[in-house]
């Protein structure tokens, strides 16, 4: 049951208090049918529905959003040679694991296909006996499967020995928190006239309002207006993903970090980012159900509960570092002597030209993928049983 609302919520017309944020697609009107009729919603459930409605949500309806031609791009549209690391990640845990004849491989929010037709074509050219054992599946909210929902099926076919998800926990809905007077609040999304906007009120749950102190957060030092986005999904969606396997490796990739470095005095207004046509903005309540919604991962959540459930940390790193390790640099190296040693000496021809073109472009997209600053800054989390 909802924890009752500041004082200058429970009016019984409400007079919201707060930014105010205009609304003008399909789902808008779903959102405020369903605030009238049973009042303000977390920001979580309003997250929900502007990601995941059936048949308006962001990720549930529409054409895709991924890539140059969407709202945002993940490693695998930068280049191949992400999935190319994957597969030889994969590739050394078959080994790890007895080279097995089967080896059952799940990626969670797989979006388009592009990791896994990645790693099959690494898998087809340079490791054929790993891919005749390959055997790999995918589970997609496109697709109608939700990694968080409950398994149906659960010891009715054989478990998979590697689970992987990339950029997937960033898009669970979060809650949000909001320092105030030395109290923590939380953030509910309302209705003023046609127009969503935030008020605060108690926190909806235990959970949400002791998350903070459960990882030794001084959040009440950090000063009025303090935010930070709480990610109750994450722990579930760990201990739902730790019941499917019994032995193998679970690898998580996407940005954020430990508790203790993600919530920190100078995030003072949280993590949460919305971008739509490439471009970021701080509006999630604008656009709904056209817009992508994420919040950084607080991996230490996902490394507790992996613990509670039995499971080892293996690895705690950066892309750039995970990527180095599993030889890109070399590959971009092979490549440049395969197919583009010849540019430097045929510069003045227009076929040179072209050749060092591809060159410099092959070599930035690898750049990108490792830069400390950006996608290289992205944390890697292998945990095994």
């Amino acid at each position: 049951m909802r924890a009752p609302f500041l004082e200058m919520c429970l009016h019984k017309v409400r007079q919201p208090q707060g930014k105010m944020y205009m609304t003008s697609t399909p789902l808008q009107q779903l959102i405020i049918e369903r605030i009238q009729k049973e009042g303000p919603l977390t920001f979580a459930e309003y997250m929900r529905m502007a990601l995941y409605d059936p048949n308006y949500g962001y990720y549930t309806t529409g054409p895709t959003k991924i890539g140059w031609e969407g709202d945002y791009y993940t490693s695998t549209d930068v280049s191949a040679f992400f999935a190319h690391c994957m597969g030889r990640q994969l590739y050394q845990w078959w080994q790890k694991l007895g080279q097995p004849v089967r080896f059952i491989v799940l990626e969670q929010g797989a979006g388009r296909g592009n990791l896994a037709q990645g790693i099959h074509a690494w898998a087809k050219r340079d490791a054929p006996e790993f891919y005749a054992a390959l055997d790999y599946g995918i589970e997609d909210i496109r697709l109608g499967q939700d990694v968080n929902a409950p398994m149906n099926n659960a010891g009715t076919s054989p478990p998979p020995s590697v689970i992987l998800s990339n950029e997937l926990i960033d898009a669970f809905p979060v809650h949000i928190v909001e320092a105030r007077d030395q109290r923590l609040y939380e953030i509910y999304v309302d209705v003023q006239g046609d127009r969503l906007c935030e008020v605060p009120g108690e926190p909806s749950t235990a959970e949400v309002a002791n998350y903070l102190d459960s990882y030794k957060i001084p959040w009440t030092s950090f000063g009025d207006g303090w935010r930070a986005e709480i990610n109750l999904d994450a722990v579930r969606w760990m201990r739902r993903t730790a019941h499917l396997f019994r032995r193998g490796f679970i690898l998580v990739i996407d940005y954020g970090d430990k508790a203790r470095a993600l919530y920190t005095r100078y995030r003072h207004r949280g993590t949460l980012a919305c971008y739509f046509h490439h471009q970021m903005n701080e509006r999630p309540l604008v656009r709904p159900g056209e817009q992508d919604i994420t919040a950084h991962v607080n991996f230490s959540a996902l490394i507790q509960e992996g613990r509670r459930q039995g499971l080892r940390l293996n690895k705690f790193t950066t892309q750039r570092l995970w990527l180095e390790e599993l030889g890109i640099h070399e590959e971009l190296e092979q490549r440049r002597l395969s197919e583009f040693a010849e540019a430097d000496t045929a510069r003045a021809s227009d076929r040179g030209q072209v050749a060092l073109l591809q060159w410099y472009n092959l070599r930035q997209r690898v750049a990108a993928l490792t830069d400390p600053t950006g996608m290289g800054n992205f944390k890697v989390l292998i945990l095994r049983r």
